[in-house]
């Protein structure tokens, strides 16, 4: 008995699935190479011209404008945000961007630079910051991008600092703005005598610092009574080797002549924000001062803590975590939200600790 043949109709029908079959597989193992090409500006840095300078003279250009908590110490906090810009049309991101501003404002402050708000009142420029997309490729244009971003910064600073021309301060960045915060730090505050004798201490959070970058004289932390120190951690899951080596492969730190250049092999520095120290032991969970998920609270609203949560060590140059197993630890958004800095806070309670024994220290060394 011979096979039925298939109408043309059929076969029109057949092809048609088997096109869309094959474009689902090839969105599916292709989506991040998809996603990423529709934030490229697809213009060369060279020739592109960039946003507006901000005016750091007026409240506008300030996300924070030295901020108070309820019984907030008297330390003057200068914090430089993460990324919240995305891409696509611009390399640096124009101040006022809606979506940025409010990723920063709702998920970015009462994560990140909530915990510092316990030192004293906190400032956060809007700068034009380089996008999501300079993150995800080493690009040149990419680089040139992200040390753009950098003139902002010292301006900012410039502006902050007639506002605060004495006592204690504390600088503290996330991801993008922790890198632009280290390069600060070696080109402003380590060759200003009076500037480093005033500084409480550095914390780089979510960034990547080689071995031998920082300043001999605002080293790494290796005690939490030590102040002019760095606190420099990135934090990988404690069984996430991938991400861990993507970190690694994709990380980028700035060299003595303000270029950003690729690790070389050489290891990052980790300083422990449970321990407050560069100790490479293992730490346990009871020891955790407190993680949390702060996104969506006013500033100076302090979150509950869920504290002995997270047991921490540093090593290979990287902050290794355990997860914790709970819905509000879990990334969640877009493709590009899950590439941005986290929607939580997992040491909140340690930071706010660690800033407050330093800030005593510092005093007790200048009192009189």
């Amino acid at each position: 008995m011979s096979s039925r043949r298939l109408t043309f109709r059929q076969w029109v029908g057949w092809i048609g699935l088997t096109m869309v079959a094959i474009l689902a597989i090839a969105v599916a193992v292709w989506r991040g190479d998809i996603l990423r090409a529709g934030l490229d500006p697809q213009v060369p840095f060279q020739t592109y011209e960039p946003p507006p300078a901000p005016d750091y003279g007026v409240p506008a250009s300030w996300a924070l404008r030295d901020a108070r908590a309820a019984n907030s110490g008297d330390a003057a906090v200068f914090f430089v945000h993460s990324t919240t810009y995305e891409g696509g049309r611009h390399w640096n991101g124009p101040i006022g961007d809606r979506k940025a501003d409010d990723w920063l404002r709702r998920v970015v402050l009462p994560n990140h630079a909530g915990p510092f708000a316990v030192a004293g009142p906190v400032s956060a420029p809007l700068y034009r910051q380089a996008s999501l997309y300079t993150r995800l490729t080493l690009r040149e244009d990419a680089r040139e991008a992200r040390a753009f971003a950098y003139r902002d910064i010292v301006s900012a600073f410039d502006a902050w600092l007639l506002r605060h021309p004495a006592g204690p301060i504390v600088l503290a960045g996330v991801e993008q703005g922790g890198d632009l915060l280290e390069r600060l730090t070696r080109e402003r505050i380590a060759r200003d005598p009076a500037l480093r004798d005033r500084l409480v201490a550095v914390y780089l959070m979510d960034v990547i610092v080689p071995e031998g970058r920082l300043a001999t004289n605002i080293p790494a932390c290796s005690r939490r009574d030590q102040t002019a120190c760095v606190v420099v951690f990135s934090p990988v899951g404690d069984h996430n080797d991938g991400a861990a080596n993507r970190r690694l492969r994709r990380a980028l730190s700035w060299d003595d002549r303000g270029q950003l250049v690729e690790l070389e092999g050489r290891t990052p520095i980790c300083v422990n924000p449970v321990t407050g120290s560069s100790d490479e032991a293992s730490v346990a969970a009871r020891a955790s001062r407190g993680a949390t998920n702060a996104t969506g609270l006013e500033w100076g609203a302090r979150p509950a803590l869920r504290t002995r949560e997270i047991a921490t060590e540093c090593r290979e140059g990287l902050l290794r975590h355990t997860e914790p197993d709970l819905e509000a630890y879990r990334e969640t958004g877009s493709w590009a939200d899950r590439r941005k800095s986290r929607p939580y806070n997992l040491f909140y309670g340690d930071l706010e600790a660690d800033v407050q024994v330093r800030a005593a220290a510092w005093r007790g060394l200048h009192a009189g």
